[in-house]
């Protein structure tokens, strides 16, 4: 079993002394300046990374609309000009140098016609899914909040549709329980069924909590500590046979460690 956390909770080495994988956030790890990747600051990463023995997963850029997000990182997967796909690259190119397990990506926004926006999503992901196969890298498609009613791919139906659309032995499932929880309405059973019907397919795993309603901020996507909320974390046991990273994608190394202890008894 491999418990990460993101890093945005904490330092590398603080996260280091916790867990065993850190989740690298291209968005906000200080690594572009005006769309352009800054050796110094990834080799700075790098450099920190090089002892010890943590595992890593790569989160590609993605579409926010928040003014802590920057702007000029803003990837809508239904929606991607040639920089978008750069930067998506560089993501992919990375997790190659790093021997990352997964990349984990957004699935796209809702413009005015659903299918169109879908069919581009998926037109896009088979480009990226290709890129990656070429560089020995795994993609993890995620699944959103269904509170925020401009996502795609809230529901399992779209997103298994999704994956065997781009039809890719280098595209699986990044099954995100909080999201999940948001979308079930906080009922635990529909959560449970959410899972089982994404066993076989995920690749990696997002743990957060949540109250599982909307609120007005981020639709209630708050990411709390595993254990704050309404969240039942027995469900991740419905996905059989999982040998990826449970990543605690939560905002300080309190949440991590509080976190840690929930998943340990959660977990058979």
């Amino acid at each position: 079993m491999i418990i990460g956390a993101s890093s945005f909770a904490g330092t590398i080495q603080e996260i280091k002394n916790e867990v065993q994988s850190i989740e690298l956030y291209i968005p906000k790890l200080g690594l572009y300046k005006n769309i352009q990747l800054q050796d110094k600051v990834l080799g700075d990463i790098m450099d920190a990374l090089s002892t010890g023995n943590l595992a890593t997963s790569i989160h590609a850029p993605y579409f926010a609309d928040v003014p802590t997000y920057p702007k000029e990182l803003v990837v809508d997967t239904a929606n991607m000009e040639r920089t978008h796909f750069r930067l998506m690259e560089e993501s992919i190119e990375l997790a190659n140098r790093l021997d990352s397990k997964v990349v984990v990506i957004h699935p796209g926004r809702i413009n005015d016609n659903r299918d169109l926006s879908f069919s581009k999503m998926v037109d896009n992901l088979k480009e990226l899914a290709l890129f990656a196969h070429d560089r020995g890298v795994m993609l993890g498609l995620e699944n959103k909040e269904g509170t925020d009613h401009g996502n795609l791919c809230c529901e399992t139906n779209e997103l298994l549709e999704a994956v065997r659309a781009v039809d890719s032995s280098n595209l699986g499932v990044t099954f995100d329980i909080g999201h999940a929880n948001l979308t079930c309405g906080g009922v635990s059973e529909k959560v449970r069924d959410f899972a089982k019907d994404l066993d076989g397919h995920v690749v990696h795993m997002h743990l957060h909590d949540n109250n599982g309603v909307w609120t007005d901020e981020y639709a209630g996507d708050v990411h709390m500590a595993p254990g704050s909320g309404t969240v039942d974390f027995s469900v991740i046991n419905e996905i059989s046979d999982y040998r990826g990273i449970y990543n605690l994608e939560v905002f300080s190394m309190d949440d991590v460690v509080a976190g840690k202890s929930v998943i340990d008894r959660r977990l058979r």
